[in-house]
């Protein structure tokens, strides 16, 4: 956050790695809708900022405005609208849904929304990391694939670098950019923003982004699913009950 002017969110971390290793996704927000960000950063600093650290002023103004919505998972408020806006999203989807996610750990309700989706004919695309920085949510997103992939989710596997951004853009009007990714850590666990927009003109920008990372996956098909080596189905059993965690 920026002079109260200009407000920054998204997946991307101060660090090397991010500059030339992983591809992420962030979005500048200016004017007044950055209030909304500003207001997350001040009632957290407030919340959890300890003793002897300064009490930020809560200024409580705000340009009300229908298209931008910053949503914040607060573990210590026990709200989680990041959650309720995906699964309000997915339920209205007509046409297409483009989620790029580091890590895909679906909740039962999330995928459900998802098989759901496929099945009335919706465009189901789901672009991952081949490899993440996270082994085991690797293996445990795995244990998703096979519903997916029988079901016409498309998985598109990105090459070559870490894919970290945590977006989504539905039917060419919504789309959600933030820090929340499809897992239960995420979505009812972690203090987490993402900022929801009603924006042709933005989803459209959302969706030629989606389109040249698409360029840079491999789609896992069900044949190439179903070949995959015995060892690698019997770990991704054992490590099934680790689900609930992540």
């Amino acid at each position: 956050m920026v002079d109260g002017q200009t407000a920054f969110v998204g997946g991307y971390n101060i660090g090397a790695r991010y500059a030339t290793e992983w591809r992420d996704t962030h979005v500048r927000i200016t004017g007044p809708a950055a209030w909304e960000v500003e207001n997350v950063f001040i009632d957290f600093w407030n919340a959890h900022g300890g003793r002897g650290l300064p009490r930020l002023p809560d200024r409580g103004t705000r340009d009300w405005n229908p298209r931008i919505n910053v949503y914040r998972n607060d573990p210590h408020m026990l709200i989680f609208p990041i959650r309720t806006a995906y699964l309000e999203a997915i339920d209205r989807a007509q046409r297409h849904i483009y989620l790029s996610h580091a890590y895909f750990i679906p909740d039962r309700m999330i995928l459900r929304g998802l098989l759901t989706a496929a099945a009335r004919g919706v465009d189901v695309r789901i672009l991952l990391p081949a490899t993440s920085n996270h082994t085991v949510a690797d293996w445990l997103a795995r244990s998703y694939y096979t519903q997916c992939v029988t079901s016409g989710i498309h998985l598109l596997l990105y090459q070559h670098a870490m894919m970290h951004a945590k977006t989504a853009t539905i039917d060419g009007v919504w789309s959600t950019v933030g820090t929340a990714n499809l897992d239960r850590l995420s979505l009812v666990g972690n203090f987490e923003v993402n900022v929801e927009f009603y924006d042709e003109a933005l989803a459209q920008q959302m969706e030629d982004i989606f389109g040249r990372d698409a360029s840079n996956t491999r789609e896992l098909t069900p044949e190439q699913w179903q070949r995959r080596p015995l060892l690698e189905r019997f770990v991704e059993t054992m490590l099934l009950p680790l689900r609930p965690f992540l």
